[in-house]
């Protein structure tokens, strides 16, 4: 299940993307469409690129959350835009590569976009909080745990049918132990759930957990990526936990469908600018986010693999949204 790796076909700062001339015209204000709460490591991550984006590419830029409907009210909000690069989105691939074939009815379809740069990538983490007894340090720990406890054998994760419930019940269904889903409106309420006690695991971004693993209140005890994370370099890869999964996923930025090639090769220069910046990747390195930039083609190209990819296999195991 190891995902493609397009990494060959990303553009470093200067290359591929020239800026355009001064005199090109700019837009009298922009937006960044964020589909979920405010104040998660990809809200910030938005929140610095408005700042690096603002002067050039817009005089102002202003960051927009969206939550609801596990994403996908901001992707609707983008798609009825205006189609001269005032609107972007800030997505997870999760709906674009996944929700087509876990939601019987979307509002939208991946016309409806064009893509524009790949943001950043990351890997997901399986943590549990204080409603889990002390002595579980290790998931084969927390699963002898919920067969002995199935009611308060629960996962939450920051959106129905997304990338991390789709780990979760593949963690369940490949460990033969019914672990219970609980879909949020985003990584935050999720995660301040599980502190609180209402649910007992999360799954969903490493970065979400950090401060949370330092303060001693979330134990971390899987990742997804193919290799250990330079984060969590004592924990466990799922693969080596024993499942056929090794799993980033990225985050890439995106016009409505109907934008011209040529509007998004401009926000792609200014983007591939505002990525590059010290710090912007600091703060990358600082919340488990690889932050990167690409062309337009070659997101383009990177999201229709994963759909595939992703279209084969749950077709295979029958996951849905309700799952």
């Amino acid at each position: 299940m190891n995902r493609r790796s397009f990494n060959r076909t990303l553009v470093c700062a200067g290359a591929g993307l020239p800026f355009l001339p001064a005199q090109a015209q700019q837009l009298a204000q922009a937006r960044i469409v964020v589909g979920f709460t405010a104040g998660g490591p990809i809200d910030v991550l938005a929140r610095r690129v408005a700042d690096k984006l603002r002067g050039g590419y817009a005089p102002a830029v202003i960051v927009e959350n969206k939550p609801g409907a596990a994403g996908q009210i901001a992707i609707t909000t983008t798609r009825d835009s205006a189609v001269d690069g005032s609107t972007l989105l800030l997505t997870p691939s999760s709906m674009l590569s996944i929700y087509p074939f876990t939601y019987p009815k979307l509002p939208y379809s991946l016309s409806d976009l064009q893509p524009v740069s790949l943001a950043c990538q990351m890997s997901h983490g399986f943590a549990v909080g204080p409603s889990v007894p002390a002595m579980v340090k290790t998931f084969a720990d927390f699963l002898r745990w919920a067969k002995g406890d199935v009611a308060s054998a629960t996962f939450a994760t920051p959106g129905a049918g997304s990338m991390p419930h789709l780990i979760g019940a593949l963690l369940s269904k490949f460990s033969g132990t019914e672990l219970r889903h609980v879909p949020y409106r985003g990584s935050l309420p999720a995660v301040q759930d599980m502190l609180g006690g209402q649910v007992a695991a999360f799954c969903g971004p490493t970065g979400d957990l950090i401060q949370h693993v330092k303060a001693g209140r979330v134990r971390m005890l899987l990742t997804s990526g193919p290799k250990r994370s330079i984060f969590w370099p004592d924990v466990l890869t799922m693969r080596e936990a024993g499942f056929p999964l090794a799993v980033n996923e990225w985050y890439g930025f995106f016009l409505p469908g109907k934008a011209s090639p040529e509007t998004a090769r401009r926000a792609a220069a200014y983007l591939l600018g505002a990525l590059a910046q010290p710090d912007v990747l600091n703060y990358g390195k600082q919340s488990a986010l690889e932050v990167q930039s690409s062309t337009p083609d070659a997101l383009t190209k990177m999201l229709q693999a994963d759909a595939e990819q992703w279209r084969r296999l749950i077709k295979q195991i029958g996951f849905t949204a309700e799952s």
